[in-house]
């Protein structure tokens, strides 16, 4: 795995680089342990999936993910936390059921809360969490806390002394009644295949959304190396290896981003960009692209990866990308991009871009 430089003040990100051989996957039993699954299901709230696919396995990937699959859906709601506690939602989506809630705001900022897997967090600055009394952690990069100090409070709802009568959770229910009493808007995801009925979110009127795919295709574009140039037997250079992984990850992005500067053709004047195609210039090739956007599980996102390996011929390349929501400021996100380059059956290489707290 390789670690590129650390961030500066103005590039409060790291991206590591994963180089290796997936193991062989079950698609009634995907592994999570190992890389690149455990890497894709830990990312928290994903908010886009990118698909990259040679356009000659167009047909394939459509049959497979458009016409085959349900996009996913959530929705939008908004409820108090002390609504979430003190109801019937908290019996039947948080005790019985696996749910994803995020609520608005930026974490470096304003008093967020989130709940995955059972677990509620709350980062909340610092007259929020003494008014709360509740007991939590700083939060953030320590050169970062400044004269404005964040805390993070992490509380597991699905344990049994999380009920009515036990100090902890009484402790929580007034806080949410009178410190952490503000309505406040949250994107819902029900992991779950079944929806309690009665539905106890219905009496707040949520609204439902569906992360319908878009589809780009017959994309003209000039398409470099992936195949990293590695001896089988003696390790090459590092700093080759290092050169390569961000020439390619800059082409994957320029992809995702719809940018003309690596379509076919593209006669931009180098005065106003120096981009080029990295690698010996190539014919051109058509691509396709499949998007999803909303508020997205990991586990679908896992999913999708393991209907795109078992769609696709071992030797056809693709890249899958998954971005989370913003952190903070705008572009503080958390990323996993994989690539399997082309007549490599099982490899891959993972790009994993960590936003700080």
């Amino acid at each position: 795995m390789l670690s590129l430089p650390t961030p500066s003040l103005y590039q409060a990100s790291k991206c590591f680089v994963t180089h290796g051989v997936m193991s062989h996957l079950d698609p009634n039993q995907p592994p999570s342990k190992s890389k690149p699954w455990s890497t894709l299901t830990s990312q928290d709230f994903v908010n886009r999936a990118d698909l990259i696919v040679p356009q000659e396995a167009y047909d394939a990937i459509h049959a497979k993910l458009v016409e085959g699959r349900r996009a996913p859906e959530f929705k939008r709601v908004v409820m108090s936390l002390h609504d979430i506690l003190t109801s019937e939602f908290f019996v039947e989506y948080i005790k019985k059921g696996d749910i994803l809630m995020l609520s608005e705001g930026r974490r470096d900022i304003d008093n967020v809360f989130s709940l995955e897997s059972g677990i509620l967090a709350l980062f909340l600055d610092k007259e929020a969490y003494e008014r709360a009394g509740l007991v939590g952690k700083p939060h953030g990069v320590k050169g970062r806390r400044g004269l404005k100090p964040r805390w993070i409070v992490q509380l597991d709802l699905t344990n049994p002394s999380m009920s009515r009568g036990h100090k902890g959770f009484d402790r929580l229910v007034y806080a949410s009644k009178n410190a952490l009493n503000a309505s406040t808007v949250w994107l819902f995801c029900n992991m779950a295949s079944t929806t309690p009925d009665p539905d106890p979110l219905s009496q707040h009127f949520p609204s439902g959304y569906t992360c319908n795919p878009r589809v780009m295709r017959d994309v003209s574009v000039i398409i470099p190396p992936l195949n990293p140039q590695l001896d089988s037997t003696i390790l090459g250079p590092i700093e080759d290896f290092e050169s390569f992984a961000t020439e390619i990850y800059e082409w994957l992005s320029l992809v995702r981003l719809q940018s003309p500067r690596i379509q076919l053709g593209d006669q931009i004047d180098p005065y106003l960009c120096r981009y080029q195609i990295p690698g010996p210039s190539e014919q051109g090739s058509k691509i396709c692209k499949i998007s999803w956007q909303g508020f997205i599980s990991p586990s679908w996102a896992r999913e999708i990866l393991v209907d795109v390996i078992s769609a696709l011929p071992s030797k056809t390349w693709f890249s899958f990308s998954t971005t989370t929501f913003s952190k903070g400021m705008a572009g503080d996100n958390s990323e996993c991009t994989i690539l399997r380059p082309p007549g490599s059956p099982g490899e891959y290489i993972m790009w994993e871009v960590k936003a700080h707290e």
